[in-house]
């Protein structure tokens, strides 16, 4: 199955060098808000009938009107997130530096949601942390216990109360940031917006300006949306509309081992054959190393649940 906007539209080289070099900052169905290279925006739309362009986004683009302008091609992208069920495609941005996942200590974060998503990231060749979020509540020991496997494949998990300790979380959040292009995901809940406005005090007022803009009311939640976290615009900031699911249909069933850190650490030792699906082979490595508590129950069964997923034939009709 091919990417989201694989398919590109191609200029002229020459032609194409003298257009506009533009940033997707947010989209609307066909109605794209542009950043130039001063810093202003501006409503594009695309040429022709297929609309591929994502937040985060290169784009050759140039002026139409007044106060309009059209896309005419993509930059080529460096990577991009997507989920895919079997029925169609979202995109949560493309060009990204680094990915956060932000879970809750309340209500209660899915592991099979958290390990879409980070699969997500490395079958794109993105760097993704954890963020625990509320971890003033009682719950926040059981949530720990929960996210102690990443800690152990190597992924690192912030936490912090946004509520009870802005400051503190933003001073803990700040150095990683600086410099890079961070996209948060996370289900609805987890406190996304509110670190997007402890980050950008401002950040409602432009939400709203750019709703106006692509005439679209305020679709706060449900689009992804390009901040800067500084005057020089080095440090973006995409946050993300909550999911309550996350498809991987993009992804084959002899990749999952290699996405999941765990799995592709323990299989590295050696599986008595080459393809091993890691479920009911005779000399898994993989098998041995949940045997031997490296790999925990619960990751296992995300696998398997994941695998069978994977492995089922498309659906039709």
């Amino acid at each position: 199955m091919s990417r989201p906007g694989s398919r590109e539209r191609r200029l002229q080289q020459p032609a194409r060098d003298h257009l506009d070099l533009g940033l997707v900052v947010r989209g609307h169905g066909r109605h794209y808000l542009v950043e130039t290279a001063e810093g202003g925006r501006i409503l594009c739309h695309p040429r022709g009938k297929k609309s591929d362009a994502v937040v985060g986004d290169r784009v050759r683009w140039q002026m139409t009107g007044s106060d309009e302008g059209v896309i005419e091609a993509l930059e080529p992208r460096r990577n991009l997130l997507y989920r895919q069920d079997e029925w169609r495609s979202k995109s949560f941005a493309a060009n990204v530096d680094q990915l956060l996942v932000l879970v809750a200590v309340e209500p209660v974060f899915s592991e099979s949601l958290l390990s879409r998503a980070l699969v997500a990231a490395a079958e794109a060749g993105i760097e993704a942390r954890i963020g625990l979020n509320k971890t003033d509540l009682p719950g926040v020991a059981a949530a720990r216990q929960r996210l102690a496997p990443y800690t152990a494949m190597g992924i690192q998990v912030f936490e912090w109360s946004l509520q009870a300790d802005p400051a503190g979380a933003l001073a803990l959040l700040r150095p990683w940031l600086q410099g890079k292009t961070t996209l948060v995901l996370g289900p609805s809940g987890t406190g996304k917006s509110t670190l997007t406005n402890l980050l950008i005090p401002d950040a409602q007022a432009q939400v709203g300006e750019i709703s106006e803009a692509l005439n679209s009311g305020r679709h706060t939640t449900t689009h992804t949306q390009w901040y800067w976290l500084d005057a020089e615009r080095q440090s973006g900031w995409l946050d993300s509309p909550g999911f309550q699911t996350f498809g991987i249909q993009h992804i084959t069933p002899t990749q999952l081992a290699g996405l999941m850190p765990d799995f592709a650490a323990a299989a590295a030792a050696g599986c008595r054959f080459a393809n091993c699906t890691h479920r009911q082979e005779p000399g898994c490595a993989v098998q041995a190393a949940l045997k031997e508590g490296r790999i925990v129950e619960s990751r296992y069964r995300i696998y398997l649940e994941l695998f069978e997923e994977l492995s089922r034939p498309p659906h039709y009709g």
